[in-house]
C-alpha cells in the first residue's frame, strides 16, 4: 500500500481528496489543527507548528493543501524530505500583486516566496514537485469566495454589484482539483512544474452571481450601485463574522478580468474541470 501525507487535510480540497486517495489504494495520514470524525483508511494527526519534528518526515508522497508558505516553513525544519510533493498555491500570487489593499499585496508576496522556497528546497533534495495555482475555488459551502456570496444572498436576499460587473471569472470546483491531484500522482510529466488550474468556463462576475442565485433557487436580485456605495455595503457586511472575507476591493474587481491559461494542465495531466452551475450543496455548508 502506498503512503500519502496530506497537510491541511481538513480544508475544502481535502474534503474531496481524502476519500479519493483511500479509494486509490493510499494509506493516508491527515495532518490538521482540527480532528474531524474518524474515517476508514485515514489517520488524523494534529500538527503543532512549534514542534521540531513533523509527521510527514520521510514520507513517500506529501500533498499540501495548507498555505504554501506554511509548507515552506515545515520543509525547512524537516529532517528527511518526502519523495514527492504536490502543493497548492493560488493565482492570487499574480492577480493581487498590485492590489490597492496592502494585506492582499502581502499575501501575493507570501505566495510567491513560498512557491520559490518549495521549488528550491525540493530541487536541493532531489524531490519531485508540482505546484498547482487554482483560480476561485468553491464547493460544499466551505470556500471563502462563492460561498461568501451565497451566504450574503441567503441573509440579505440581494447582492450589490458595481456597474456591469463584466470582469471575467473561471471558478473551479474543489472536487475537480482533487481529481487533478490523483492525475498528477499518476503522470510523471507533471513533475517539477507549476500549473494554473482554472474552472471549465469563463463567465462574467454578474453571470457568476446570477448562477449562484439559481443554485440557491432564489429569484435574482442584484443592486447596481456606484463603487463607493458597493464598498460601503461590503465593508459593513464584513463586520459580521460570517462575511468577514468580503472586502471593499471586491467591488472594483468585479469589472476586472481575472482569467488564466490552464492549457498546460489540461495537456499534461488531463485537468478537466466542470462549467460553473453550482447546486445548493455546493454553495452552503451542510448542517
Amino acid at each position: 500500500m502506498k503512503d500519502a501525507v496530506v497537510l491541511g487535510a481538513a480544508s475544502l480540497i481535502g474534503h474531496f481528496l481524502l476519500p479519493r486517495l483511500v479509494d486509490g489504494g493510499y494509506r493516508v495520514a491527515a495532518i490538521s489543527r482540527s480532528r474531524p470524525r474518524p474515517q476508514q483508511g485515514i489517520e488524523w494527526k494534529a500538527l503543532d507548528a512549534s514542534q521540531d519534528a513533523y509527521p510527514f518526515t520521510g514520507t513517500e508522497t506529501l500533498i499540501s493543501l495548507a498555505p504554501i508558505w506554511v509548507l515552506a516553513t515545515l520543509l525547512q525544519r524537516s529532517r528527511t524530505p518526502p519523495g514527492r510533493i504536490i502543493a497548492f498555491s493560488s493565482t492570487s500570487a499574480v492577480s493581487k500583486q498590485r492590489s490597492p489593499n496592502p494585506a492582499e499585496r502581502r499575501t501575493a508576496e507570501k505566495l510567491l516566496r513560498g512557491e520559490e522556497f518549495v521549488r528550491n528546497q525540493a530541487e536541493r533534495s532531489s524531490t519531485a514537485w508540482t505546484i498547482l495555482r487554482p483560480t476561485m475555488v468553491y464547493g460544499a459551502g466551505l470556500d471563502k469566495n462563492v460561498a461568501t456570496i451565497a451566504g450574503f444572498i441567503e441573509h440579505f436576499g440581494f447582492f450589490p454589484l458595481v456597474g456591469k460587473a463584466s470582469g471575467l471569472r473561471s471558478p473551479v470546483h474543489a472536487e475537480d482539483l482533487a481529481t487533478s491531484v490523483l492525475s498528477c500522482l499518476a503522470t510523471p510529466t507533471s513533475e517539477n512544474r507549476l500549473y494554473t488550474a482554472t474552472g471549465g468556463e469563463e463567465i462574467t462576475y454578474r453571470e457568476m452571481v446570477a448562477r449562484i442565485f439559481a443554485g440557491l433557487e432564489r429569484r435574482e436580485r442584484v443592486l447596481s450601485i456606484p463603487s463607493t456605495g458597493a464598498k460601503a455595503a461590503l465593508r459593513l457586511a464584513s463586520l459580521l463574522p460570517r462575511y468577514a472575507e468580503l472586502t471593499p476591493e471586491m467591488a472594483d474587481r468585479s469589472n476586472v478580468d481575472l482569467i488564466f491559461d490552464d492549457s498546460d494542465a489540461r495537456r499534461d495531466f488531463g485537468h478537466a474541470p466542470r462549467p460553473f452551475h453550482p447546486r445548493r450543496e455546493d454553495l452552503l455548508r451542510a448542517g
